[in-house]
C-alpha cells in the first residue's frame, strides 16, 4: 500500500495524519515551550526522556536510556543529542517519558507536576515503560476524527484494532472497536471485540471477519 494517495497512517500518536505516498492532511506539533516544560519535568523527576521530529529522535540525556535506543530501532529513527537550547526549530511530533516501568510508576505516584501542564498537553501511558505527551487535544482517536471528515463517513465505517493505552481513543471512537488478545484490560473493557494475540495472527482475523465478510 506505499506510495498511493488513497491509502491513510496517523502515526505519532495521532500527531501526523498523512497519505502512503508522504502527502500530509494533518500535523500538529508540541511547541518549543511545551518540549522545555517537559524536558524540565523529566530531570525533576529523574527520567529518561527523549523528543520526535518525522525523521530523528532528540535526547538531552548524555546517558541514553535503554528505551530510547529501542524505541529506535522500533521506529528506525536515529538517535541524536541536543541540549534543550538546541532544540529551538526542530518540529517535535511527540515526546516521550521512557523509562523502567518501575520508575515511571513512582514518578507518577505524584501526578500535580504533570497536571499543571494539561492545559497544552495530552499525556497517554503506551506501555508500562512510555508515557508519551502530544499536543493538547492529540490522539489516535482525534487523527481517525480528521480522516472521517476527510473521507466524510463517520465513525460507524471504522473499524480500530489496538492493544495499548494509546490506542484507547480510537478504540473508543471507532463504530467497531477491537482489541488484542495481548491488549491491557482497559483497552478490553471499551472494545466490542477481543481477537487472538499479536502471535495468533489476531490482526488477520479481525480484519477477514470483521472488515471483509
Amino acid at each position: 500500500m506505499d506510495g498511493q494517495d488513497d491509502q491513510y497512517v496517523v502515526s505519532f500518536g495521532g500527531s501526523l495524519l498523512q497519505t502512503t505516498n508522504g502527502t500530509v492532511i494533518s500535523s500538529v506539533l508540541l511547541g518549543y515551550d511545551n518540549y522545555v516544560d517537559l524536558e524540565y519535568l523529566a530531570r525533576k523527576k529523574r527520567l529518561h526522556f527523549h523528543a520526535i521530529s518525522n525523521d530523528r529522535i532528540y535526547t538531552a540525556n548524555r546517558d541514553i536510556g535503554e528505551y530510547t535506543i529501542y524505541e529506535s530501532h522500533l521506529v528506525s529513527l536515529n538517535v541524536s543529542y541536543r541540549t534543550p537550547a538546541e532544540m529551538r526549530g526542530i518540529n517535535i511530533v511527540k515526546a516521550m517519558f521512557i523509562d523502567q516501568p518501575e520508575v515511571i510508576d513512582e514518578a507518577l505516584k505524584d501526578y500535580i507536576a504533570f497536571k499543571d501542564l494539561e492545559n497544552t498537553v495530552t499525556f497517554t501511558r503506551s506501555t508500562p515503560f512510555y508515557f508519551e505527551a502530544n499536543a493538547k487535544g492529540i490522539s489516535k482517536g482525534s487523527a481517525l476524527k480528521k480522516l472521517c471528515d476527510k473521507l466524510e463517513i463517520t465513525a460507524d465505517n471504522l473499524m480500530a484494532i489496538g492493544d495499548g493505552g494509546n490506542d484507547l481513543s480510537m478504540i473508543k471512537f471507532a463504530g467497531t472497536g477491537v482489541a488484542m488478545g495481548n491488549a491491557i484490560s482497559e483497552l478490553k473493557d471499551c472494545a466490542q471485540i477481543v481477537t487472538a494475540d499479536s502471535d495468533h495472527d489476531g490482526v488477520a482475523l479481525a480484519i477477514e471477519k470483521y472488515a471483509l465478510n
